[in-house]
């Protein structure tokens, strides 16, 4: 399900996927293929989308033949906004229900028309504006001193309404903030509060792992992540590691957490556990959840040599300590490996590795002789050219 036009955003592809998988806001609508019965009459909601993770559902009142990804201007409380289509047909009945909508709601608008060169432009041309507009409003902000942080804002279709989102840890007193931003932008202000998940979504950002956020390209449902999560998985507890660019721990912490669960059930439960042996006392430094393995070290030496026991060995043992028995467990002798011995191959045909420096030589005295030892000279015992 890659994207068919060299690279995806967190706003998703412009086109060029089959299944729409590249952006988290489409739903694989896989009744499309099929042919409706001439007897039934197309679902007359459709599915529009907006900027960042904003979905909602208009009716399609005049019969347009409109198709995925295509803008469309549709109603709104105040005036107009543009948006590109995302799903029709049968399965917006199942988005409704998600949603909490009925089908003949009065909630449901009405798409106006299909749009035009001049709503593509003016499409665009919002695009361009929010960028600036981010930087004013952001300067605004720390002139009156609020505690809080502008991400995104959002112009409506028609620029009449701007919606700025924001994060803030306590309640902020914006109110001063909406005079001078509808002072400054000429249009009415919204304020939406949004979490710091959401936020990153909205940005986008690459991860750790080397690929885009999950919370930017297919991740809606944020749940609670908790440390207990990395302890499961045997993880140090190191803030930096674990926090994504929200600030909050990694959603992918609850990815892998139920197989580990699973897995822990063939542990034993005790936390700390101590092995009574023949040799000495032993007690649990490590697990590897995976391997089903658990090792213990020497309690009376320092620096003793670990012992690896499977889970089912661990459980034997205990089970022997708890009858008084101190059994013994057999090591496995490791055989270290002779290293073999590096011999000088000769590749050349001699054996003589000082070939280099007496062909040197010869070279130097060759060019020795040639500076004026054997020059030829005249009668006077001079070289012919020198007077």
């Amino acid at each position: 399900m890659g994207c068919g036009t060299g690279g995806c955003s967190t706003g998703g592809c412009g086109g060029g996927c089959s299944s729409g998988g590249c952006n988290k806001l489409n739903t694989y609508d896989w009744l499309g293929i099929m042919e409706m019965p001439a007897y039934m009459k197309p679902f007359d909601v459709i599915e529009v989308r907006f900027k960042g993770t904003r979905k909602e559902y208009y009716r399609n009142v005049h019969n347009l033949d409109i198709t995925n990804n295509d803008l469309v201007v549709v109603e709104m409380e105040n005036g107009y906004d543009i948006g590109k289509v995302g799903l029709k047909g049968e399965l917006v009945k199942l988005q409704l229900k998600k949603a909490g909508l009925e089908p003949d709601s009065d909630q449901i608008r009405k798409i106006i028309r299909r749009a035009n060169d001049s709503d593509a432009s003016r499409y665009r041309e919002n695009k361009e504006l929010e960028v600036p507009t981010m930087y004013k409003a952001r300067s605004i902000a720390m002139e009156l001193g609020l505690s809080m942080k502008l991400s995104d804002v959002e112009y409506q279709g028609d620029r009449r309404k701007a919606t700025f989102y924001y994060t803030a840890d306590e309640r902020v007193d914006f109110r001063e903030l909406i005079k001078r931003l509808a002072d400054a932008f000429k249009v009415r202000i919204e304020m939406r509060q949004i979490g710091y998940r959401q936020e990153a979504g909205r940005l986008g950002a690459i991860g750790s792992c080397g690929r885009e956020l999950c919370c930017s390209t297919w991740l809606t449902d944020f749940k609670v992540v908790q440390t207990s999560a990395a302890r499961y998985q045997n993880l140090s507890i190191n803030q930096l590691k674990l926090s994504g660019q929200c600030g909050k721990l990694k959603c992918c912490l609850n990815f892998e957490l139920d197989t580990y669960l699973e897995a822990l059930k063939d542990f034993p439960e005790q936390d700390n556990i101590k092995l009574e042996l023949s040799n000495g006392l032993y007690k649990l430094m490590k697990t590897d959840i995976l391997k089903r393995m658990m090792w213990f070290v020497p309690m009376n030496e320092i620096g003793g040599e670990w012992l690896g026991l499977k889970t089912q060995e661990v459980r034997d043992l205990m089970e022997a300590n708890k009858r008084g028995e101190r059994p013994e467990v057999v090591r496995e002798v490791k055989q270290v490996k002779k290293e073999a011995e590096l011999e000088f191959k000769n590749d050349m045909g001699t054996e003589d590795l000082n070939r280099l420096d007496a062909r040197n030589k010869k070279s130097k005295n060759k060019r020795n002789k040639n500076r004026g030892g054997n020059r030829p000279r005249n009668q006077n015992n001079k070289p012919r050219n020198e007077p």
